[in-house]
């Protein structure tokens, strides 16, 4: 295999290892799995992680980010806000469908650490990470559809991402399209009554030379 940068040999590891794990489960993803499901010595692995958590802790990262980047991408100027949320879950559902082994590797991982003492910390940066995506994306809907929001945008954030979480978990386990349509629905209906309307734009109105003023 061709010398690479650090960042690609990263990279080339983390896709490795969520290859492996899609496949085969996350106690089959050791360092000698990954380093060979990416073609690379073992000796490799070090020169680009410290240790495999860290490994793992990127990939989850690198997960959460394409999807973020598949939601904001639906993000279209006058839009409804309902009608932005509805997209945005649609888009992270039409990728769950396509790999559905990908987020099935997501959860194995958080069960995994769940299990596990040395990983103990895993679980809630897994969904800080989630949850910093989606007040992002919340952030940017602001914009593109004229509203605040009633509650602060990471408990916005945090509901949002639980909405997903049962969506991604019950699709997985009954593939049934229709339920999810009608989750993402409510879903959708549910985020939008946490928004208002931004106040329109003020203008100074001229003053009308006939109106007598008030004294106080």
């Amino acid at each position: 295999m061709a010398r690479l940068a650090v960042a690609d040999r990263r990279k080339a590891l983390v896709q490795a290892a969520l290859r492996v794990i899609e496949r085969d489960g996350v106690h089959e993803a050791t360092t000698r799995a990954i380093v060979a499901e990416a073609g690379m010595p073992l000796a490799s692995f070090h020169y680009a992680f410290r240790s495999r958590d860290e490994l793992i802790r990127e990939l989850i990262g690198t997960v959460v980010e394409g999807e973020g980047e598949a939601a904001a991408a639906t993000l279209e100027a006058g839009r409804s806000i309902r009608e932005s949320v509805r997209a945005g879950l649609q888009a992270y559902f039409d990728l769950l469908v396509a790999d559905p082994n990908r987020e099935q590797a997501m959860f194995e991982l958080l069960h995994y650490a769940l299990r596990n003492e040395e990983l103990r910390d895993l679980p809630p940066s897994q969904y800080s990470t989630y949850w910093r995506t989606a007040s992002s994306l919340l952030s940017a809907a602001e914009t593109t559809t004229n509203i605040k929001w009633k509650l602060p945008i990471e408990q916005v954030a945090q509901l949002l991402v639980n909405f997903i979480s049962g969506l991604t978990l019950a699709w997985l386990a009954t593939r049934d399209g229709a339920a999810a349509a009608r989750t993402m629905d409510f879903a959708a209906d549910s985020i939008a009554t946490l928004a208002e309307q931004s106040p329109a734009q003020s203008y100074n109105q001229p003053e009308n030379p006939h109106e007598k003023k008030v004294e106080q």
